[in-house]
């Protein structure tokens, strides 16, 4: 004899299979963002390295692993996964110094090789595979500043000279000279990260004080003014919560139209992603990095994805390197 469920059960039954389907206004069911380990550096592992992008490929190099201070120099190029040995940086090896590209040339200095603080300016050829010697950094020897490029011209500001800095530097490759600039809008810092979107300069996080920071400034070379953005707390009036964003010693790469940082401190070390939408002045969270939770990584986008590699996690330093493609769902 066939039995059946009472109506009532039925309904109840419907009703809880509702209550344990997909809830669309989750939030976390909307991050995105698939992170793929890719070929690890071929160089030692590192932290405090720096990276820069021409072209199709990414040049990583310098940094420390606790004892050595290196000069080794590495190319990848993500088409073919493979990274290659280039000629070595001339200058004393270093770590927390600065790496950026304009012009179709790359460009190193400032930094820190364990004795003393650094101004020696450096600039790569690719096609030569040479580097040549620069004027130096025009502020006071520094480590732990940021570098970008923007319209052809490199630019330097922050870090920590004995005291933390916030004055901002111009280099013109054309002539070979540094110039000052309006000194950055926000607090002085260290460990702060810097990326260039629609030929403005954004620089945000870093420490001072013992307080991570969190405001955001852009810089338009053109008016030379600093625009303040949505600071990185809890903003209940605007009705956002970037509270968990503020760091130091993390990195910062751009995909397209948009920024994104990663990883650092802020107090633990962090595996926490954040995308920036320069027109909505929105940040929006993507999937934790695929890695061990790191300080002074280094990061670069070439493409339509990002890059994210080397790095300190505790005592132990680190040569993986890993691909996040910002707009692939993880299911």
């Amino acid at each position: 004899m066939k039995r059946y469920l009472p109506h009532w059960l039925l309904v109840l039954a419907v009703l809880c299979l509702a209550g344990c389907s997909k809830d669309d206004s989750d939030p976390a069911e909307d991050i995105l963002g698939v992170w793929t380990g890719r070929s690890q550096f071929e160089g030692l592992a590192r932290n405090a390295a720096i990276s820069f992008t021409i072209g199709d490929k990414a040049y990583v190099g310098l940094g420390t692993d606790g004892t050595n201070k290196f000069v080794d120099f590495w190319e990848y190029t993500p088409a073919t996964n493979t990274w290659i040995q280039k000629a070595d940086f001339p200058g004393v090896g270093r770590y927390l110094a600065v790496g950026f590209s304009a012009g179709g040339k790359g460009y190193v200095g400032t930094g820190y090789d364990g004795a003393n603080k650094l101004k020696d300016f450096y600039e790569y050829d690719p096609a030569a595979n040479r580097w040549t010697r620069k004027a130096d950094f025009g502020g006071s020897a520094r480590y732990g500043a940021v570098g970008l490029g923007i319209a052809g011209k490199g630019y330097i500001g922050t870090g920590f000279d004995g005291n933390a800095k916030k004055d901002f530097w111009q280099y013109d490759p054309a002539s070979d000279q540094w110039t000052q600039k309006p000194s950055f809008g926000g607090n002085k810092r260290q460990g702060a990260v810097a990326f260039t979107l629609n030929d403005k300069g954004y620089l945000l996080l870093g420490a001072d004080n013992g307080s991570y920071q969190t405001d955001v400034w852009s810089y338009d070379p053109v008016s030379e003014l600093w625009t303040s953005h949505n600071e990185l707390i809890n903003n209940t009036d605007a009705d956002y919560d970037y509270s968990a964003l503020p760091r130091a010693n993390a990195t910062a790469f751009v995909v397209g139209t948009h920024g994104f940082v990663a990883l650092g401190t802020n107090g633990s070390t962090l595996t926490s992603c954040y995308e920036y939408d320069p027109t909505a002045d929105t940040w929006t969270q993507k999937t934790a990095f695929g890695g061990t939770a790191r300080t002074y990584p280094v990061g670069f986008g070439l493409g339509d994805k990002g890059y994210v590699g080397l790095g300190l996690s505790s005592a132990l330093r680190l040569d993986d390197f890993w691909q996040l493609a910002p707009n692939e769902s993880p299911d």
